[in-house]
């Protein structure tokens, strides 16, 4: 039901700013969250990290405890040597009809250039006049050229220069345990992962945002 996303949008959308945004997505064309009869979700988390899989799982979780619940309590190394079979059995027993999967792809460094700027000089006015009068910068009207523009030039012109940036790529899944098939997927690049709640409140953000750009979530009501 539509109730499964409704914390994780209250959420999400307080933030601002986004260092996330979404490379794809798909959707199985005759599924939506509305119709879907989602009560008891499974959350997983598949990076080698087992400290980080648990947090990011309870992040998840988090939002709605009522439906959301972390795998690594249901599937860990107790149950790792069982087949595919034996595991959906294992979520079956346990009334899970939905999974929200979350997969490490890749990283990807690139090379950017940025622009310098110039004829910038912070709304201060011009030396000698208002703020600068009088030497209000140590500046009076009797210094020299070389000490004036030493002391003004870099506020006023930075050069550009070439950054490296890496992308973390990441695939979310829904999947329909009753039906035991894909509904929704999508993957997220994000420039800044040294947070992993921040990413995952990014990421969960740009989903549900597509997920309604898709039509697989209604639209925000307003």
């Amino acid at each position: 039901m539509k109730k499964l996303f409704i914390a994780l949008v209250c959420v999400c959308l307080t933030s601002c700013g986004s260092n996330t945004s979404i490379v794809s997505s798909w959707r199985d064309p005759n599924a939506t969250l509305a119709t879907e009869n989602f009560k008891k979700v499974l959350v997983v988390a598949l990076v080698k990290d087992e400290s980080t899989r648990r947090s990011t799982e309870n992040r998840i979780a988090s939002i709605n405890p009522a439906i959301l619940n972390a795998s690594y309590n249901y599937l860990n190394q107790q149950n790792l040597d069982l087949t595919q079979e034996q595991k959906l059995s294992i979520l079956q027993t346990e009334g899970f009809d939905g999974v929200i999967t979350m997969r490490f792809i890749r990283a990807d460094t690139q090379t950017q250039y940025v622009p310098g700027t110039a004829g910038y000089y912070g709304g201060m006015g011009y030396p000698g006049m208002g703020y600068g009068y009088a030497g209000g910068y140590g500046m009076g009207y009797g210094a020299g050229f070389g000490g004036w523009y030493g002391a003004y030039a870099p506020a006023y012109y930075s050069p550009g220069y070439y950054q490296e940036n890496t992308y973390y790529y990441v695939e979310t899944n829904i999947f329909d345990l009753k039906n035991n098939k894909l509904v929704w997927s999508a993957t997220t690049k994000s420039l800044d992962v040294s947070d992993t709640d921040t990413t995952v409140d990014e990421i969960m953000q740009a989903c549900v945002n597509e997920m309604r750009k898709d039509g697989y979530m209604a639209p925000k009501s307003k």
